[in-house]
């Protein structure tokens, strides 16, 4: 059974970092997808960023040059860096699964839920 756990969230003030990570179980890194979504209140879940089983990085325009994903495939993990925060990032954030190498641009039907996600909030 698959299992995602996201964490690095809380308060950090805008021009700000966090790093979040994705901890993955009962799936092995080098065979899927992995992608970075957010949900802000009222609004859709909106697709950032993934890493494909290969390595291979996309980014969605609201993520290009701020945020960077990585993974490490032994450690079971895909992380998010995001830097230089402003308050409309400010929304809960989800890893999820999709097949080993997606092609963007992110759709969310073509993800699994992921896991409980991991509130980031952008404020002064």
């Amino acid at each position: 059974q698959m299992s995602f756990v996201e964490s690095g969230g809380g308060l950090v003030q805008p021009g700000g970092s966090l790093r979040l990570s994705c901890v993955v179980a009962g799936l092995s890194l080098e065979y899927y997808t992995i992608g970075w979504f957010r949900q802000a209140p009222g609004n859709e879940r909106e697709g950032l960023s993934f890493i494909t089983g290969s390595g291979r990085k996309y980014y969605e325009d609201s993520a290009k040059d701020r945020f960077t994903i990585s993974k490490d495939n032994r450690k079971m993990t895909v992380w998010l860096q995001m830097d230089n925060l402003k308050p409309e990032d400010t929304a809960v954030y989800y890893c999820a699964h999709s097949y080993r190498e997606y092609i963007g641009p992110m759709k969310k039907n073509e993800f699994g839920e992921g896991g409980q996600g991991t509130l980031v909030t952008v404020s002064s």
